[in-house]
Formats: structure tokens, C-alpha cells, sequence
């Protein structure tokens, strides 16, 4: 069967076609239409400019998927759109489309959560993470930690009381001046630093599998400013280590917990956007081989928001019979235990 996936949850506009034979993907085509050169001049994503973006090149997207596919969309079994969490503007674009496309066509409509479409990557190359194991979706917006039970039964068991991870970094990215979006840019730099500033861990200092990154955030802020008013030099490359450190330790402190409270589990997977990031993954991969766990991560074009994930979450959500009325909405803030 093949799955049209489309995805507008922020500021990427994508489309893409996969075909699914027993379970296995083949990726037909995997369209991106970014905006970072439109939200970089203020320094994060604008919603309204995102959504009226997402307006002008949706259905040229959409299209394009279907004609590198070499299909149409009467080839086409379902359409699978993210309907939540995200932007409201944004995902209201991609719902609206997708149920056009739907109800013109006579095709299912399948309503995916962005976060479990994060997870879905993981499910695209041949060797993928076999349930029951623990996820860590973490990105601009989203820092969740996941058990994953089946391929359609997720359990959130942590997760971030505040700001996300991705947008930690973008925000202490930013105050040193480096352009949007700054993650990647902190994730280079930081090798050319020394881990020897003392910043906070984020994991919450209790029994939870929880985070607080707005602390390390301020932490960073206040260092920066304390330095510049001192009218001392600042050490960027100092300042990306050591919070890289910081925040990619916390992470594997909470990882390491819930491996232990989990013990049937025979994996951990990363996903999201700062699964790109290479300290997170060189961390995370140590933390697997000192369990005796997999280690799991996507390409790193598929950590960002794309459709071919939305296409895979998709198909799960399809053969469990989930099909989407075409009063479907968009949700701003959604992700349940399913």
C-alpha cells in the first residue's frame, strides 16, 4: 500500500510518498520546503509568516511528492496528516489540505501526533528498535521521554516542566550571536571548547523522569552577561561546551533511570530534531553499551520535521483502523498514552 504523508506542524512544509509491503518502507519521494531564510532575520519562527507560508507552497509540495513518486493520487491508499501537537496556524494548513484531498478523492484520512511521527523515524531504515524499549523525542518545542510498548501503544513516563531542549539551545545560540537556527552551530562549536563552566544540570533533582532546561538556560544568559559586564572576553567555544555538557549529561542521568525502572526494555531510541545533535548521540550510545541496550537514531534528515515519519505513523494508525473523520481538527498541545 502507499501513504501520502503531509507535515506543516511549524516551519517546515513537506510532503512525501511511502510505499509499505509487511511492514517494511520504501521511501518513493520526500519533499521539504523550509522557511528558516524567511524567520532567521527575528531570530525563531514567526507564526503567522509560518502559516501564510505554509498557504503558498502546500499544494505545489504535495505534488511534487506524488509526481517523484511516479504515482498519482488515485495511487494513493491514505492520506496521513499531522493534526497535533504544533503551531495552530501552521497545522490548521496542512488538516484543511489533507481533508481536501481526502474527501475529493474518496481516500481514508489519518490524523497522526507530530510526537509519535518523531518517533516513527526510527522505523525507517531496515534495522529499527523492536518494542518494548524507551524513546527520547526532544526538539524546538517537544522533550519527552517515551516507553514504547508497540509500534501504536506510546506511554509518556517524562518529560520537560518547562522550556524544550531545542529551544535551550537555539536561545543561548542566539545570545552568542550565532545565526537561527543555532543548534547545530552550538553542536560544532562546542567541540573547539573545554567543558569547565559550572551550569546546572537540567534533570529535575528527584525521583521523576523530568527536566527543567529554562534553569541551565538562565544560568548560561546570567554567565554571558556577568562577562560582558566585567568587560571581560568571552569564551564562546568554552560557553558551547560546557553547556552542551550539561544539558546532554542531564539527559543521559533521566535516560539511565528510566532503563532501570524498565527492565524488559531492549533499546533506546532518539528522536526530534536535537537527535541530531552529535554529543547527544555519542552520550547516549555510551549509556546504551554500558546496559547492554540498542542503540537507535534516525538519519539525521529525518531527526527534522518531515512527512516521510508523518507517512510511517501513518500507516500504524491505518491497519489499527484509525481513520480520521473529515471534521478532523488541528490541536495545539496534544499527546496522549495510546
Amino acid at each position: 500500500m502507499k501513504i501520502l504523508g503531509i507535515e506543516s506542524s511549524c516551519d517546515e512544509t513537506a510532503a512525501a510518498v511511502l510505499e509499505c509491503e509487511d511492514g517494511k518502507f520504501t521511501v518513493l519521494s520526500d519533499k521539504v520546503a523550509s522557511q528558516i531564510e524567511m524567520h532567521a532575520r527575528y531570530g525563531g519562527v514567526v507564526p503567522e509568516i509560518a502559516s501564510r507560508a505554509h498557504c503558498e507552497i502546500i499544494s505545489k509540495i504535495t505534488y511534487d511528492a506524488l509526481s517523484d513518486a511516479g504515482v498519482t493520487l488515485g495511487d494513493i491508499d491514505a492520506v496521513a496528516v499531522t493534526a497535533y501537537p504544533g503551531l495552530i496556524g501552521a497545522l490548521l494548513v496542512g488538516v484543511n489540505f489533507a481533508k481536501g484531498l481526502a474527501y475529493a478523492n474518496g481516500k481514508p484520512l489519518v490524523a497522526v501526533d507530530h510526537i509519535k511521527g518523531h518517533i516513527a523515524a526510527n522505523y525507517i531504515s531496515k534495522k529499527r528498535p523492536e518494542p518494548p524499549y524507551i524513546a527520547f523525542v526532544a526538539s524546538g518545542g517537544h522533550t519527552s521521554i517515551v516507553r514504547v510498548d508497540g509500534y501504536d501503544s506510546h506511554t509518556v513516563i517524562g518529560g520537560t516542566r518547562d522550556d524544550a531542549m531545542g529551544e535551550a539551545f537555539d536561545k543561548v545560540a542566539r545570545v552568542m550571536g550565532m545565526p537561527y537556527p543555532g543548534g547545530a552551530a552550538m553542536d560544532r562549536l562546542a567541540y573547539e571548547g573545554r567543558a569547565i563552566l559550572p551550569f546546572p544540570s537540567a534533570a529535575i533533582r528527584d525521583d521523576s523522569l523530568d527536566f527543567s532546561f529554562s534553569g541551565i538556560k538562565t544560568a548560561v544568559l546570567n554567565y554571558i552577561n556577568s562577562t560582558s559586564q566585567k568587560g571581560e572576553a568571552l569564551n564562546r567555544a568554552d560557553v558551547a561546551a560546557s553547556f552542551c555538557r550539561a544539558a546532554v549529561s542531564s539527559v543521559s542521568t533521566k535516560l539511565s533511570l528510566a532503563a532501570e525502572r524498565n527492565p524488559d526494555i531492549t533499546a533506546i531510541a532518539l528522536a526530534g530534531g536535537v537527535a541530531a545533535n552529535s554529543h547527544l548521540r555519542d552520550e547516549i550510545e555510551k549509556l546504551c553499551k554500558s546496559r547492554g541496550l540498542e542503540f537507535f537514531c534516525p538519519d539525521k534528515k529525518y531527526c527534522g520535521d518531515n512527512a516521510v515519519m508523518i507517512a510511517v505513523a501513518g500507516y500504524f494508525e491505518y491497519i489499527k483502523g484509525n481513520i480520521a473523520p473529515l471534521s478532523l481538527n488541528a490541536e495545539a498541545a496534544r499527546f496522549e498514552d495510546v
